[in-house]
């Protein structure tokens, strides 16, 4: 019951997720996609963010040294997850960059926990994560862009990160706050940091206009509380089987968003979120039997 209650909260962050390309998209739009707009954007999502957080964990401040050094770790990710994002997306397309971002974010957390978090490997998470693979492979269009592999590297290492440090944050044995006050944390540094930055960085600050705050409110307002609802599934889940259905789920809401817009559903990006959907199925269905584990003594 309490496993099923996990993957209500997961299906919830992943349309919160799934919402955050739309939000972003019109900050690009009205704002720019340069260094100072990344800054702009973490600020002013953190702000908001860490408002909706405060709400969330009664108005609460709460802090130990353990959770400050992860929330510090985790800002600073988010902010090179950031940068490696609007260098990839210079020199190659969207599609490309979609695959080792969402790849990232699934691949890195999954080896983390089966390697050093002792979760067992089932054939549901096997399967969840080869069909996942595949339905991300299908959505790749060719490339003609010039080569720029350290980014996209950077894009798979960052964002495969932040699952990484939050599984961390719950697995480490030391003394630690509340997920609530974690994410008030990290989102109170990474409005510092973002502050600190955009104040050293050349370059031109632009009006901010009303669709600009609307997008910064809805980003870091999904941002946070999806990333929040994360963290308490890692509570009950293994991350392991949990990235797995965060990445196919916010395929499946993302191309639903999609046949509202401008831009609709190739065949082959159907195909993709129908192995996306069937990956998720059998990874809450198939018997959960650990058919191999690493433990560390």
């Amino acid at each position: 019951m309490e496993e099923m209650q996990s993957y209500g909260l997961l299906t919830l962050s992943t349309v919160m997720f799934g919402f955050m390309f739309w939000f972003k998209d019109i900050f690009r739009r009205n704002y720019g996609s340069g260094l100072c707009a990344t800054y702009v954007m973490s600020l002013g999502g953190g702000i908001f963010g860490f408002i909706a957080l405060a709400v969330i964990n009664g108005l609460k401040f709460e802090f130990s040294l353990f959770a400050f050094i992860m929330a510090v770790l985790s800002a600073i990710n988010a902010l090179l997850f950031s940068f490696c994002s609007l260098k990839a997306l210079d020199k190659i397309n969207l599609s490309l960059y979609s695959l080792f971002s969402m790849l990232g974010g699934m691949a890195l957390p999954f080896i983390s926990g089966i390697l050093f978090h002792g979760e067992g490997l089932t054939i549901g998470k096997i399967v969840c994560f080869i069909f996942i693979t595949v339905a991300l492979c299908l959505t790749v269009k060719k490339d003609n862009k010039k080569s720029g592999t350290i980014y996209y590297i950077g894009v798979f290492v960052f964002n495969g990160m932040s699952g990484v440090i939050s599984k961390a944050y719950q697995a480490l044995p030391f003394e630690k706050i509340s997920s609530a006050g974690y994410s008030v944390l990290t989102a109170l540094v990474a409005i510092f940091l973002s502050a600190f930055l955009l104040l050293v960085t050349k370059g031109e600050k632009r009006k901010i206009n009303l669709p600009c705050v609307f997008a910064m409110a809805g980003t870091g307002v999904l941002s946070r509380i999806g990333n929040w609802l994360l963290l308490v599934s890692l509570i009950r889940l293994p991350a392991s089987a949990q990235y797995p259905f965060v990445t196919g789920g916010t395929m499946i809401v993302s191309t639903i968003i999609s046949l509202f817009g401008k831009n609709k559903p190739t065949k082959k990006e159907i195909a993709a979120v129908m192995l996306a959907f069937a990956a998720v199925v059998i990874l809450v269905l198939l018997p959960s039997d650990v058919i191999f584990k690493i433990t560390w003594r």
